[in-house]
């Protein structure tokens, strides 16, 4: 009898919500999963923003941080401040995290849920007079003592696409010498962002893993769960400098002159 060659189990990737989010089963997640399915596990990340994995109780904090590395250069992980606000990871860093990954230890019987909004399909939603005033705009982030001024569009390094790079972090628009109009702005295209047909919701078991692109995301935790337990551990991968959309034939929106300056 001849001997029959087996094809390998490919990962089954299942959408959640019409415009971000996908569960991911038969993937056992490690840093020894065959290259073939790390890659499409990135194809399917640049298509859905965000994997949720159920099941991972056999990966601990090394195991997490080993597969981490297959999608990229680990990175320190940065400080969320309010976690039950809007953000994007690192965004008062030069260079933000590529990708986040999250896998649950500890999560209260009810509440706790995370929810993820796609910045790149909000961007498209923008009337075409948004759009054009959005891609010539800068943005102050910051943390603490950290700082970074980021175009408040970003052009994403793999799929092309132009995301709104905004969040919590966010802290005025470069240039403008009016608080209020300022703030005005950033009210403006963060509503946008966080419509409800750009978000997913996802309810955490304990080895519950989601990868996200940070990219391409923003994300915050649903705070209705008072002093009960919740703990998730979190790795970041290393990112890029965010790089503006062209406009007027240049490479780059040119960043404003900061006010007074």
């Amino acid at each position: 009898m001849p001997h029959q060659v087996l094809e390998p189990v490919r990962p089954e990737v299942s959408p959640v919500a019409g415009r971000i989010g996908a569960v991911v089963t038969r993937v056992r997640l490690s840093g020894d999963l065959p290259e073939r399915v790390v890659a499409e596990l990135g194809r399917a990340l640049l298509r859905h923003r965000v994997l949720f994995f159920r099941d991972q109780h056999h990966l601990d904090a090394a195991g997490q941080a080993r597969f981490a590395r297959r999608l990229g250069e680990p990175a320190a992980c940065c400080g969320h401040g309010r976690a039950d606000a809007w953000h994007t990871d690192g965004t008062f860093a030069e260079r933000p995290p590529k990708a986040m990954l999250m896998r649950a230890i500890e999560v209260p019987r009810h509440g706790g849920d995370t929810v993820w909004a796609n910045t790149a399909a909000a961007y498209e939603d923008l009337p075409a007079e948004l759009r054009e005033l959005a891609d010539r705009l800068w943005v102050l982030h910051g943390h603490g003592d950290a700082r970074a001024e980021h175009p408040l569009v970003r052009v994403h390094p793999e799929t092309g696409e132009r995301a709104i790079l905004l969040g919590g972090f966010a802290r005025s628009i470069v240039g403008l010498s009016s608080r209020a109009d300022s703030g005005a702005l950033i009210r403006l295209f963060q509503e946008h962002v966080t419509r409800l047909e750009n978000t997913v919701r996802w309810r955490w078991a304990p080895g519950d893993v989601a990868v996200c692109d940070n990219r391409a995301t923003q994300h915050r935790v649903v705070q209705d769960f008072g002093g009960r337990p919740r703990l998730l551990w979190r790795v970041a991968v290393g990112g890029d400098v965010p790089v503006p959309v062209p406009v007027d034939g240049r490479s780059g929106a040119a960043r404003p002159p900061a006010a007074g300056g």
